[in-house]
């Protein structure tokens, strides 16, 4: 009997795994949706709340332009991509969307033609939405205004510019499936779960991310990056040196000042905005369960490393205390009393394990919101150099952590300062 050539089955296995692999990568379009009857208020209200839990307006609204129209530059390690249009324009929008396209991009991250979609959109987290959720966050959004607004064109490095790879990434890591509640935790308790597991998405910027832009495994919420600022760990945040209540992380959550802690800035900002638009039970939901997770062991600490004296540079810490700062965060300024700002030694920011938030908070300030109530601060970047900087940034840090000098104060700068170019 004649033995078939090793290329014979070459071949074979080859043909099998390139129709695997098409089968994998394609998907079908959905028909375009009819004209939509008009929602139910009370659904388009519910929908409303689920869009601000889901952070919609904050990825799909460009600083200066339309609600929902998209165009803002998400900025990945593997490109830019550009957020889309979601209002209800049939021509560049989601007009055409029927509700089981929608909830296929939701829960699989395919939109309406068949393309897959980025995990930049965070479908990993939203298939863990109810379906109830996701009809209503689809009602409200077919509900609002069409706005004309084409797609802006990707800038994907390769290979990821070549979208049908998105599928491997599906394959490793698309296996969240619709959370259940816990029968032995409280309704408040599983309603802060599941805001913060499913359509808050809070793992995917307090995670941190493997090279393929997936949580690490077992480093859920143990604290990420994002737009060069440190998104710190969420574990154990009721056992720190300075531990938070549950008072305090709800207020902190709407964008309030707290005293002990400060108040939200950089990415988190626009998120704690999102938040005041929803019940204060959502934000007081969300403080309990953060609370009830706990931190890891702790790892060894290294010995702490006094920075070189000319890091410091000439001018003193405490006199650029009192010159930019103290006027504010000083233990007798009118604004502590007035507008709550903090005292800085205990705030999160000085007591990270990097000077990164610190630094970025200093340069960049903590710009008002038109329209809402709630704390500013200028940003420094143009009136302190980099000496001045290193001065303030080690006097605080000391006065909070002492004897924990931070070690990448000094390169941290130069990052930013570079970052800002």
């Amino acid at each position: 009997m004649k033995t078939k050539p090793l290329w014979v089955g070459a071949v074979v296995l080859a043909l099998v795994g390139g129709i695997g692999a098409a089968l994998l990568m394609w998907r079908p379009a959905i028909a375009p949706a009819d004209a939509q009857s008009p929602f139910d208020s009370s659904q388009v209200h519910r929908g409303a709340r689920v869009a601000e839990a889901g952070d919609c307006a904050v990825c799909h609204t460009r600083p200066g332009g339309q609600y929902l129209a998209g165009g803002l530059a998400l900025v990945t390690p593997f490109g830019t991509l550009y957020s889309t249009n979601i209002t209800p324009d049939i021509e560049t929008g989601i007009g055409q969307w029927s509700l089981p396209a929608f909830q296929r991009a939701m829960r699989e991250g395919v939109s309406r033609d068949g393309h897959l979609l980025y995990p930049a959109f965070p479908y990993a987290y939203y298939r863990r939405m109810t379906d109830e959720d996701i009809a209503d966050v689809y009602a409200y959004l077919m509900s609002g205004p069409a706005v004309h607004a084409p797609a802006v064109q990707n800038r994907m490095n390769f290979p990821m510019n070549i979208r049908p790879l998105v599928s491997f990434w599906n394959l490793l890591f698309l296996h969240q499936q619709p959370l259940t509640p816990v029968a032995q935790q409280s309704a408040t308790w599983n309603r802060g779960r599941y805001l913060v597991e499913g359509p808050g998405h809070c793992g995917g910027c307090h995670s941190p991310l493997n090279p393929l832009g997936a949580e690490k495994s077992n480093q859920h919420l143990a604290g990420g990056h994002v737009d060069g600022w440190e998104a710190p760990s969420l574990l154990g945040m009721a056992s720190r040196t300075f531990p938070w209540s549950s008072a305090q992380l709800a207020r902190y959550l709407r964008a309030e000042v707290v005293e002990g802690h400060g108040t939200a800035a950089g990415p988190m900002r626009p998120v704690s905005l999102s938040l005041t638009n929803m019940p204060a039970s959502d934000a007081d939901a969300i403080a309990e369960y953060l609370l009830s997770l706990k931190a890891p062991a702790p790892s060894p600490v290294a010995p702490s490393i006094k920075p070189p004296s000319e890091v410091i540079g000439q001018t003193p810490g405490p006199l650029l205390f009192q010159s930019a700062c103290a006027g504010c965060h000083g233990p007798a300024a009118p604004m502590r009393q007035i507008d709550g700002r903090p005292a800085l030694d205990r705030t999160s920011a000085l007591h990270a394990t990097s000077a990164r938030n610190f630094l970025k908070t200093v340069l960049e300030g903590v710009p008002a919101t038109p329209g809402r109530p709630g704390p500013s601060m200028p940003p420094f970047a143009a009136s302190l150099d980099n000496h001045q900087l290193a001065a303030l940034a080690g006097f605080l840090r000391e006065q909070a952590k002492p004897g924990q000098p931070w070690a990448d104060l000094s390169s941290t700068i130069d990052e930013l300062r570079q970052e800002a170019q």
